[in-house]
């Protein structure tokens, strides 16, 4: 980035002195062929002399959902496109169901969004022009372009001949290598026996990647370290993808693996006249499962003469097949020599692409109609590349319902509570869903996209983390307490990253913090003040009592509470995890009180007289409260949320954090219930299908064995026991459909059921 700084500095400097002088525009080679000789061309618009008509779209359907169909009918709206939108019927009330006055039933089915040619034929019936596939579907399938073309209507995306060429991953390399662009050493042919590819891992050398040649998002690639795993690996990967890309999926890329990767890309656009731009690289390093967690533009801690040189074998590719429209060219680079190799072409637009919109102040999707249209592209290559020294560094963070102290393992369900950063120049969200909505496990579980900007990386970084203390989400797991640490890591910070950088910084970016006396404090006294004031709700309601009757304040004795933290890792034990004890006394006539905080049978410590009122919720919710308290030393905002199906599950966001707590009943108020502990048992963490069970009944496990394969959002898991014990009954059998919660495994106990129900943790 500093080259880059000073390369912008001289430009001005240039520009300033040398006013009335234009400099011209830079010309890039296109090949006549996928294979020959390059003839040099301009990136200018105005360069071709072909004419070709220019045909504005006037109607269009978005065959995908979520955020990306969103974002699309924004654009499309802003260009006066009329729009229709899809939907399945779990989908039946999302936002991009509702975003437009047109839009239509795909089916029950939840594939109905790869169903192309019922597709193509509710287009012809509306009369529809055109077609945007979004990203993921339907996106890079050849035939679903090719269908689109003969059935006369405008596909917003790549020639299909270009997306089979760059869709085959073995072929691409082939075309890759003739155009001269490097690529990772390995074997991408037709013999596909275990024996023949683990003969080809064997010559390349350990560590290989194992990849489908229809692969993408991570799905059905897989690391082989040794040689004894190589079997068990490429089973596993082949099922995958299978399950993810269905015929064909199964074909294995055997690749060398470079042992500290960065994953650079950069993002294309190429008119039908023969040019194409790059709109600068983005860094996708920070991944977990294979898949982007963050993406940045420009990439830190990369040198002008690389990050040119990536550019142009970028616009290469492209070209080398014909490409029309939006793409990535995707690159591995090796940290350790800084040479850079070929990975993939993705021929369609990018989850990431706003990224590439900030750093350049352009609307791709913009872009994409109009050279659908038949535009030339509106910007060369220097006029881009001069927005990008002007505009400083973007960051996008994905906002995942998934639980990242259980390997990232995905989630699911009702969006009780959502609160969003305030949007501006340099803040965007885009998101596909709202609060009250179900994020299902059905599709993936992305819940938005937040990209920020700054005027350099440390900034854009610093306003990141600033937007992410601003969210708050409540009714499943996300990984924005993660993505807040990801922000703090020094590591991240200098722009040290790789593919393993998550791995690397494990202790530092999993480590447990240590809960405030003050967040104890403000939930007892929300729950104090909220159970007080509820209509109709006896001051003496619930196990933590208090004196009978009603009254203010003043007029109740003190009360007790009892709240355990939280903790959704694999060393999760309800039993040994500390209990803190919180009793809040009224002090005087008003909102005073004197609140007690004590942990581990230590000395309680006593905020004295504090005052503490309710805040304004936008709408007020039973199961919310918001309460402004002033301590000794600061005046403190916090939002407390109960879950209505549990009560005693309580998540305080405060100062930029998101706690989880459960008050914790009296052991007087169970027994006197005749509740029990659920017997040994392990369930399925989230909704999934059982792939196979490892075990059998009567079998003896080892702590850490596995026990089921499950598969969730297309995306295996092993689900290891939570002990060392006998199972005792295996509940579910392959291809069953389980809830989350559902027993898998029940272990016998020799204590009769004194243990807890334990959610195992995923590999």
């Amino acid at each position: 980035m500093r080259s880059l700084k000073r390369s912008s500095h001289r430009l001005r400097a240039v520009r300033s002195a040398t006013a009335a002088s234009t400099p011209p525009p830079r010309v890039f080679t296109a090949p006549h062929s996928s294979h020959h000789a390059v003839a040099s061309i301009s990136t200018h618009p105005a360069a071709s002399k072909t004419v070709t008509s220019i045909t504005p779209i006037r109607s269009l359907l978005i065959a995908n959902r979520g955020e990306i169909a969103l974002r699309i009918a924004r654009t499309a709206s802003a260009m006066g496109i009329r729009t229709t939108t899809l939907y399945t019927d779990i989908d039946a009330s999302s936002q991009h169901a509702k975003c437009t006055p047109h839009s239509l039933r795909l089916g029950s089915a939840t594939s109905g969004y790869l169903q192309g040619a019922h597709i193509i034929d509710l287009a012809k019936q509306h009369g529809i022009e055109a077609l945007h596939p979004g990203y993921g579907f339907l996106s890079e399938n050849p035939s679903f372009a090719q269908a689109c073309e003969d059935a006369g209507i405008v596909f917003v995306g790549p020639p299909a001949k270009a997306m089979a060429d760059m869709g085959d991953k073995a072929r691409s390399k082939e075309i890759m290598t003739a155009a001269g662009v490097p690529c990772v050493p390995g074997y991408h042919g037709n013999q596909q026996s275990v024996e023949e590819l683990r003969a080809h891992a064997q010559t390349i050398g350990y560590p290989v990647l194992l990849k489908s040649v229809k692969g993408g998002g991570g799905k059905g690639m897989r690391i082989v370290q040794t040689d004894d795993e190589f079997e068990a690996q490429i089973k596993s990967a082949r099922q995958e993808a299978r399950a993810s890309f269905g015929d064909g999926g199964e074909v294995m890329l055997v690749e060398k693996y470079v042992v500290r990767p960065r994953h650079v890309e950069v993002q294309v656009f190429a008119d039908q006249y023969g040019n194409c731009v790059a709109l600068g690289e983005r860094d996708c390093s920070v991944q977990r499962r294979h898949q982007k967690i963050l993406e940045e533009s420009p990439a830190p801690v990369l040198d002008d003469a690389t990050r040119h040189d990536l550019w142009d074998k970028a616009r290469t590719a492209a070209l080398a097949v014909g490409y029309v429209g939006a793409g990535t060219v995707e690159f591995i680079l090796d940290k350790d020599t800084g040479e850079f190799y070929f990975m993939e072409m993705n021929t369609r637009l990018q989850v990431e692409h706003p990224v590439s919109e900030m750093v350049t102040g352009t609307d791709l999707v913009e872009w994409q109609f109009r050279v659908a249209s038949g535009e030339r592209l509106p910007l060369t290559q220097d006029e881009i590349e001069e927005r990008i020294l002007e505009r400083g560094a973007a960051i996008e963070a994905r906002i995942y319902a998934e639980n990242p102290d259980k390997g990232f393992f995905p989630d699911s369900g009702k969006l009780l509570h959502l609160v969003t950063p305030k949007v501006s120049e340099d803040v965007r969200i885009d998101a596909g869903f709202v609060e009250g909505d179900t994020v299902s496990e059905a599709y993936d579980g992305m819940i938005a996209k937040l990209i920020v900007r700054g005027r350099d990386r440390e900034t854009a970084i610093r306003k990141l983390e600033l937007a992410l203390r601003e969210y708050e989400v409540v009714g499943l797991s996300t990984n924005i307490e993660f993505l807040k640490r990801l922000c703090r890591s020094q590591a991240f910070i200098e722009g040290d990253v790789e593919t393993g950088f998550i791995d690397k910084w494990k202790d530092e970016l999993f480590g447990q913090r240590q809960v405030s006396d003050e967040i104890f404090a403000q939930t007892a006294l929300g729950l104090f003040n909220s159970q007080i004031k509820a209509p109709g709700t006896s001051a003496s309601a619930g196990p933590h009592g208090t004196t009978l009757g009603f009254g203010e304040p003043a007029t109740i004795g003190a009360r007790k509470f009892s709240f355990r933290v939280s903790r959704n890792d694999d060393a999760a034990d309800a039993e040994k995890a500390d209990i803190v004890h919180v009793e809040i006394t009224p002090a005087a006539p008003g909102p005073l009180y004197n609140v007690s905080v004590s942990r581990n049978g230590s000395e309680p410590r006593v905020f004295e007289s504090l005052l503490s009122e309710p805040g304004i919720l936008p709408q007020q919710k039973t199961n919310k409260t918001r309460l402004t308290t002033f301590f000794p030393l600061a005046r403190i905002d916090t939002t407390l949320v109960q879950d209505p199906a549990a009560p005693e599950k309580i998540t305080v966001f405060q100062l930029g954090e998101k706690i989880d707590l459960t008050l914790v009943q009296p052991a007087w108020f169970d027994k006197a219930l005749g509740l029990k502990e659920a017997a040994a048992s392990v369930v399925a963490p989230m909704p999934c299908k059982i792939l196979r069970n490892e075990v059998e009944e009567g079998q003896e496990v080892e702590k850490g064995a596995p026990l089921v394969v499950i598969e969730s959002m297309k995306m295996e898991t092993v689900i290891r026991s939570p002990q060392k014990g006998v199972v005792k009954k295996l509940a579910h059998k392959e291809g069953d459909i389980c809830k989350a919660g559902t027993v898998l495994v029940l272990f016998e106990d020799p204590e009769a059921g004194t243990q807890e129900a334990q959610t195992a943790p995923p590999e």
